[in-house]
């Protein structure tokens, strides 16, 4: 008859410990690692916030005509004022989450220059940044109707290359342009 020996842990014990406590450590670091993400998916998502800030600041181009348009022209601030602050709606739904409200020729949050400056809605913009606006209301209105009709032909353009989501949005806003542009020519 043979009696245990109570010096320690037997040799199986030792063995199986140490292969079950790296591999519960490794399958524990598994659990907390942050998950790899997708290049395509962040590819996507960076290319979608371009579109918006790009989109934000046609809008942002296209307020500072209908400003300039109202300070020359007092007489059609309440005709324009509608119009104004529905590009001022479209501009808030562009505008990424997490930014502020991007102004003609602002850097955007990539670090780039946004393209305001070189937006339709911008086509003849004085050294002070203000798009110039002609001394006849019938001209102004005009002018304003074209810059519309631009940016909307923009956003059409940028329908190909946008998400299903922006794309919804971007179509949305090319047809209000447009209407805009009609309302500015006078059709109704």
């Amino acid at each position: 008859m043979t009696t245990p020996l109570t010096r320690g842990p037997r040799r199986r014990a030792v063995l199986a410990g140490g292969v079950g406590l790296p591999l519960a450590a490794l399958a524990t670091g598994c659990a907390d690692a942050v998950p790899a993400q997708d290049p395509r998916a962040v590819a996507a998502a960076d290319a979608e916030d371009r579109g918006r800030v790009r989109a934000a600041g046609d809008c942002a181009a296209l307020l500072a005509r209908y400003d300039a348009t109202i300070a020359a022209h007092p007489a059609l601030a309440a005709r324009l004022r509608p119009l104004r602050a529905q590009v001022a709606a479209h501009q808030q739904a562009f505008t990424p989450s997490g930014t502020g409200t991007p102004s003609p020729g602002a850097p955007s949050p990539a670090g780039t220059p946004s393209p305001a400056r070189s937006t339709p809605a911008s086509a003849s913009p004085t050294a002070s940044g203000r798009p110039t606006v002609p001394s006849d209301q019938g001209t102004a209105l005009k002018a304003l109707a074209d810059a519309e009709q631009r940016t909307a032909a923009t956003r059409t353009t940028a329908l190909r290359d946008a998400s299903p989501a922006l794309a919804r949005l971007l179509a949305s806003v090319a047809a209000a342009g447009a209407c805009h542009a009609l309302l500015l020519r006078g059709g109704a």
